[in-house]
């Protein structure tokens, strides 16, 4: 039997075409994060400038207001790492990843902590009304003085679905981080019997095609091969020999398809949901993205796909009269009709983040 073998290039074109990175898709921004599984959210507003890149004319203040409305919720989900997700996406994939949860609960050092009884106390505290942080870390250690309130409140999330409360996250707003449980916050039950096999296929129609090991990247669960083994999907081959699944009707562009130029925020999923990331960077890319301090990694942008290169925006002068400076700062060489897309592109990013400011400025810096 054939097998069909797919290019590093056929494999980033497909991933662009299922991350609506391709071209922007004229979907809601709620179509959008469920099409995604969720978009990595542990700052608050990178899911924004996510759906600036991948959606026709996103305005900032219809995600804002899908969570004020409780349609959308941010909380720790796949590799035990804050997400956007939809309300039903909360009740559907946390039940599917707690053990992925007690997995870093049991390497945490919680020694000696009744963790039913941690939960059962959360619980009821924030049935009473929402807690920060602080609060919550300090009722805990009432009770358990012998263990730290960070790690109290590490546990106390790691037990249960802790929701992080708007405003924080709201655009054009801050708040500090304010928790409630899934179920007191959107008044819905967990979904009572989460499928693996539809993870698998979540997965696949917005990463895909991909091995098993990229899946288990992703989500961090394990055994998910013999899941994958016993569902109706396409096996393809990368350049390496590598078993890729796919949805047999999912989208495989030609590989020499043209893509624009795309910026990506800070810990955009596209960069991080791979156990091989050769689809999307280079090595000498993938060693430049992770030579960040703290584990904060930067915003990035695309070139004919690939990562190329890290962004910030900069704000100064008063309120009344703010200027922004877009810094786009190449790690490889950059072709000038590449560097006048991004100076393009980033100018159309600098009006939608910084809509306010009276000066706006797109800087190319040298490549670094």
């Amino acid at each position: 039997m054939t097998t069909t073998v797919l290019s590093t290039r056929a494999l980033n074109r497909a991933t662009l075409a299922r991350q609506l990175l391709v071209e922007r898709a004229g979907l809601t921004a709620l179509d959008a994060v469920h099409h995604l599984a969720g978009l990595q959210a542990q700052a608050p507003f990178p899911p924004y400038y996510a759906l600036w890149s991948r959606l026709v004319d996103f305005d900032p203040a219809e995600l804002a207001g899908a969570l004020l409305e409780r349609r959308v919720v941010r909380l720790a989900l796949m590799r035990d790492t804050v997400h956007l997700v939809t309300a039903a996406d909360a009740g559907y994939l946390r039940p599917l990843l707690q053990p992925l949860m007690d997995r870093g609960l049991r390497a945490a050092d919680l020694t000696g902590l009744d963790l039913p009884a941690v939960a059962a106390t959360a619980r009821e505290l924030l049935a009473a009304r929402p807690h920060s942080a602080k609060e919550l870390g300090a009722a805990l250690a009432a009770r358990w003085p012998e263990h730290a309130p960070a790690a109290l409140v590490r546990a106390a999330r790691g037990v249960l679905p802790l929701v992080q409360l708007p405003p924080r996250a709201v655009w054009g707003r801050s708040g500090q981080t304010v928790y409630q449980t899934a179920r007191d916050w959107l008044g819905q039950d967990d979904h009572p019997a989460p499928d693996l096999a539809e993870l698998v296929r979540r997965y696949l129609a917005a990463y895909g095609p991909a091995t098993v090991a990229d899946l288990r990247t992703w989500c961090g669960l394990t055994r998910l091969g013999q899941v994958a083994d016993g569902m109706e999907l396409l096996e393809l081959t990368d350049e390496q020999g590598r078993r890729l699944l796919d949805l047999p009707e999912a989208p495989r562009p030609e590989p020499d398809l043209p893509v624009p130029v795309r910026f990506l925020p800070e810990f955009d999923n596209v960069l991080l949901s791979y156990a091989d990331r050769t689809r999307i960077m280079s090595d000498p890319m993938r060693a430049r993205f992770a030579a960040v301090p703290n584990g904060v990694f930067p915003a990035t942008f695309l070139v004919d796909g690939f990562l190329r290169g890290a962004w910030r925006i900069t704000r100064q002068g008063k309120a009344a009269a703010p200027a922004a400076t877009l810094t786009i700062t190449p790690w490889a060489s950059v072709s000038t009709k590449d560097s006048r897309a991004l100076v393009a592109e980033g100018e159309r990013l600098l009006e939608f983040a910084a809509p306010q400011a009276t000066t706006r400025r797109v800087v190319m810096a040298e490549t670094g």
